[in-house]
């Protein structure tokens, strides 16, 4: 299964590689985005279930993967600009689903409080309302080890943290890639944590109750960084809010074991198509709710993988 890639220009400011799955059969295409340090290779396996239904885009941030050979080493991103390629990306590829997961969640609430015309259903995928101790004291500690570039470091605290359930080849994985990044990675996920750190912790919860289409949360019961009930919050803010908790899972969910994968799956897809025959997610309920690729002009390249 290989994808058609391209550099797609973003506002003549970035250069964006993506991904993009094909299925000829599908009516729907689906934008997955990705979390911190991660690039598009951490969707393999969500890939796999969702290509026989969807049409797949993945993509890199400008300072990661197959975008940073392609974007200047120094600019620092804030949420707000990766919110605005999102948007721009959605045009671009007629997306009609969103997908994220973990740190992608900040960027995907801000682009859908945008309320981007073509975006049916989100599923937001280990990402919680508010920053809790153990995510706090995770983000206080990656701090100075990501500023002194320490690798090492940085890559035993996530393994050690987020990543404890994770099995251990990917753990090996994680270490492999998170202490192999350039320093300008380090430099951007530095000002990403002070970002999250000083922000209102009543961001998120704004953006959820400016959003006018179904969302699906999806935590792993056993993630105390961004755990079930603290993305429970935003059921009094989103009036069409779903949550489905992963059982004997951390927030890497899909990714952890067989089980997690199955039941990932399946909360994915009877969200999504809810006429497949899937077990559809149970729902949480506000008690009082507030409120095809497209315009090809500025891809820069198209072609197709080889094997």
């Amino acid at each position: 299964m290989k994808p058609e890639t391209a550099i797609v220009d973003i506002h003549r400011k970035y250069k964006i590689y993506t991904e993009r799955y094909c299925n000829p059969t599908a009516r729907k295409t689906i934008i997955l985005v990705n979390g911190a340090f991660a690039t598009t290779a951490s969707f393999a396996q969500t890939v796999r279930y969702l290509h026989p239904r969807f049409n797949v885009v993945l993509y890199d941030q400008p300072y990661a993967g197959q975008s940073k050979p392609h974007n200047y080493p120094g600019r620092l991103i804030s949420e707000e600009d990766e919110a605005d390629i999102l948007l721009e990306l959605i045009e671009r590829v007629a997306a009609d689903h969103v997908l994220s997961f973990s740190w992608g969640g900040a960027a995907t609430l801000l682009a859908l409080a945008q309320r981007p015309h073509r975006i049916e259903k989100a599923v937001i995928g280990s990402f919680a309302a508010r920053i809790n101790q153990p995510m706090r004291d995770y983000l206080e500690s990656g701090l100075g080890m990501l500023q002194t570039c320490d690798r090492i470091k940085v890559g035993r605290l996530i393994n050690s943290t987020i990543g404890k359930h994770l099995p251990p080849l990917f753990k090996r994985f994680n270490f492999r890639h998170i202490s192999s990044l350039a320093e300008h990675e380090y430099r951007q996920m530095h000002a990403h944590f002070n970002e999250v750190l000083k922000q209102d912790s009543e961001r998120y919860l704004a953006c959820a109750a400016a959003i006018d289409i179904p969302l699906l949360f999806i935590n792993g019961q056993w993630d105390e960084y961004t755990s079930a009930g603290d993305a429970q919050l935003f059921a009094r803010h989103s009036p069409q809010c779903q949550f489905r908790t992963i059982r004997n899972t951390g927030h890497f969910l899909d990714m952890e074991h067989k089980a997690a994968l199955h039941a990932t799956r399946q909360a994915l897809l009877g969200f999504l198509q809810p006429d497949s025959g899937l077990i559809k997610p149970a729902s949480v309920r506000p008690s009082d709710g507030l409120y095809r690729y497209a315009n090809s002009s500025h891809v820069l390249t198209m072609r197709r993988a080889t094997p």
